[in-house]
Order: structure tokens, then sequence, then C-alpha cells
């Protein structure tokens, strides 16, 4: 009888939970994997279903146990369409200088994003940009409206964390960094 690989990831950082369960999967068809925290756990299926996997999540107090089984190639998901632009905001200001000024910018940068054509595939806000998807009313409801146009709205996880503002959320998706990275590397245009 063939034993399982196990990871236990807990107590590491982002997104190495995500790393280990990428190159055990290269290798293996089944695996268990181990965090402590739910962000790890969720990146970690995402990251799964991906690469078709079946998940299976078991809670046990503050550990996630997963449980990834590869399926037949036919039954895996449709991997999402070709990145053509994705915009990369790592400031809740746009530019330098003026702080007043860049709050002004950044408004009307997201604003004008509804008005062009074509619109970008994905938006990744990082470090205080994750303060535009969660606190600015204004942005959020723009952010919204490109949303239901199919724009992919992603805010990194662990700066969500750090700004204490993952439970402000309202627009968008959780990303960590691998998902980010990968997102970057197969980019036909990356704006920052």
């Amino acid at each position: 009888m063939k034993t399982m690989k196990k990871i236990d990831a807990r107590e590491m950082d982002c997104p190495q939970p995500v790393i280990e369960t990428k190159n055990a999967l290269q290798k293996n068809s089944d695996l268990t994997v181990l965090v402590d925290n739910q962000v790890a756990a969720d990146n970690i299926a995402k990251l799964a279903k991906k690469l078709g996997c079946k998940v299976s999540r078991v809670e046990d107090g503050s550990d996630y146990k997963l449980i990834l089984k590869k399926v037949l190639e036919e039954n895996k998901e449709e991997s999402t369409s070709e990145v053509e632009k994705v915009y990369f905001i790592k400031s809740d200001k746009l530019g330098t200088g003026s702080e007043e000024l860049g709050e002004v910018l950044i408004k009307g940068f997201v604003n004008t994003l509804l008005e062009v054509e074509p619109l970008p595939a994905k938006i990744i806000f990082i470090n205080s940009g994750v303060k535009l998807a969660t606190l600015n009313y204004e942005i959020k409801r723009n952010l919204h409206k490109l949303e239901e146009e199919g724009v992919d709205i992603l805010s990194c996880g662990t700066c969500l964390e750090y700004y204490e503002l993952k439970d402000k959320l309202e627009v968008g998706r959780i990303s960590n960094m691998y998902d980010i990275v990968d997102i970057l590397n197969h980019a036909d245009v990356v704006v920052v």
C-alpha cells in the first residue's frame, strides 16, 4: 500500500506553503498538507484545483489539513484565460511628492480604468495599496464595477493581515505572493 506524502507547512511564511505544495505535487499524485491559518489553506486549495486536484479540507482547532488527490486530465478545471494586461498597485497613493495629490491621482486613475478599452485582466494590490480595496469607499465602488465587467481584483493576504484589514475586504479576493508572481510572470503587459 502506497503511503501518502505529507507536508507540515505550519509556521511557514507566505508563500512557502504554496511553493512546498507545488513542488510536492510535481512528484506525487496524493498529498496531505498541514497549515496553521485559513489564508494558507485557501491559497493551497486554489493552487491544487488549478493543478487538477480534488481537495478535501479538515479543520482541527487552529490547524487545517488538506488532502489533495490528482484527478484525470479530462476532469481538470479549465485554466483562466490568457492574461492580457495586469495593473500592479503598490500604494494607496499615485506618484511621489504630495500625499494629498497622490490620493487624488489614485482615485482618478481607478475611475479612469472604467473608461478605457480594453479593460485590464487583473488588478493586484500589495503593501498599502490594499487600503484602496478596503478603506476607500469611492475606489471600492469603482473596483466593484470593474469586477462586474470581468476584471479579477486581487489583494495580498500578507499585506491585509499586516494592516489588519483582512475582515474589511469587500471587493475582489485574497491572494498570495506565489499567485501574484505567477500572474506577473505570465502577463503580456504589467503596468506598475
